[in-house]
């Protein structure tokens, strides 16, 4: 049996690279880095090292990178600290976040009585930058902004730089979640002026249970997490050594290859999207998932025509073939509600039929896609 992995944006395989910096930190460095003898003095000028790599790429300063378990901790990091400490009031956010977001929005909502506002979206899933102007103009309330770079489910591009203008032109913080574009996509944060952004490692080749937040200087953000006074007082608790450097080593080798790369993935994406248009009549594409300039290069949401009862099978079918894909973030496995993504902006005739995402990788073939593509032929007109 074929075996396709098509499911990046859940998770991407490790680089060998990174795997052997792992574990070699296992086996030599297993100084605690909050130690002052040489073995801690080791491990703490490796932290100290990653962390200088990743402010390099990002023209920030090493101070504004923070070490997290990953997206989810640095999301709830940023946005429970503006409303706790920094005094939000008002959160405007999409009704297409992650839920790391969501649901931490939800319990600020509940906790501190804020307002929160989701701002309008297009036909397509765009955020409607016109509404979220109007949203932040004459308004004396302390506004935070959360909205993610890339759409994990639909891939659609957020013009990241303008929404961090227009924050800034209307006194409002900006908090985006670049977990599917860091690593992929060249940001300058010295330009693009976002106060907070949530990274995770293991959606560029990195390892799991690790990312990082940026937090701009003097922002005035408070822990989350009390204990010692590891990552500048941030984040308390022993830092793990091995997999801050495996981020390093994954997020360095993601931008050396990052043009080849892009290059290598985007040709396939045009390729499986062709290849749908000629081998599947009726195929629509979720979002701007379809637009190779409006979207994401990493994947694609594809609505097939298949009817409901049918559409129960699909996945289980794919995953027989050997397929892994996802109805949507790996987040949501188990939940029978479908994709909130999806259900914000889709026509309900659209909702009736199955959307899968296919996320793609340097690892991925075009013989891959076309295994996909026939396998979806057959199950259609089976």
């Amino acid at each position: 049996m074929e075996k396709v992995y098509l499911d990046s944006a859940a998770t991407t395989q490790m680089r060998p690279e990174v795997i052997t910096k792992i574990t070699e930190v296992m086996q030599e460095n297993y100084g605690n880095p909050s130690s002052t003898h040489s073995f801690g003095r080791s491990a703490k000028s490796l932290i100290e090292r990653a962390r200088k790599t990743i402010a390099k790429q990002l023209n920030v300063t090493a101070a504004e990178i923070i070490f997290t378990s990953g997206g989810t901790e640095a999301d709830n990091l940023a946005l429970n600290s503006a409303v706790r400490d920094l005094g939000v009031r008002r959160i405007i956010t999409s009704e297409i976040e992650h839920h790391a977001v969501l649901y931490c929005v939800n319990q600020l909502k509940d906790c501190f009585d804020i307002e929160v506002e989701y701002v309008k979206l297009t036909a397509e899933g765009e955020v409607d930058l016109e509404d979220l102007g109007n949203r932040l103009e004459h308004s004396d309330v302390k506004t935070l902004v959360s909205l993610m770079h890339v759409n994990n489910e639909v891939g659609n591009k957020l013009d990241i730089k303008k929404v961090a203008l227009l924050c800034k032109q209307n006194n409002a913080l900006f908090h985006s979640d670049t977990v599917q574009s860091i690593g992929h996509y060249e940001l300058d944060l010295k330009e693009i002026p976002v106060d907070f952004t949530a990274v995770s490692a293991h959606k560029f080749h990195g390892p799991k249970g690790v990312g990082f937040a940026f937090i701009r200087k003097n922002s005035g953000l408070k822990p989350l997490i009390f204990g010692g006074e590891q990552e500048r007082g941030y984040r308390a608790g022993t830092e793990g050594l091995h997999n801050i450097v495996g981020l390093e080593e994954a997020f360095k080798l993601a931008y050396q290859n990052l043009e080849e790369e892009k290059t290598y993935t985007m040709a396939l994406k045009s390729h499986f999207i062709e290849s749908l248009k000629k081998e599947i009549p009726g195929v629509k594409f979720n979002g701007k998932s379809g637009d190779l300039d409006k979207s994401t290069y990493t994947l694609i949401n594809v609505n097939l025509p298949v009817s409901e009862e049918k559409a129960l099978m699909l996945l289980f079918q794919l995953d027989l073939k050997g397929i892994a894909c996802s109805k949507g973030s790996a987040c949501q496995s188990g939940s029978d509600k479908g994709s909130h993504v999806l259900n914000a902006f889709l026509p309900e005739e659209d909702l009736k039929t199955p959307s899968i995402r296919f996320s793609f990788s340097k690892y991925n073939t075009k013989e891959e896609i076309d295994y996909v593509v026939k396998t979806l032929k057959e199950f259609i007109e089976s």
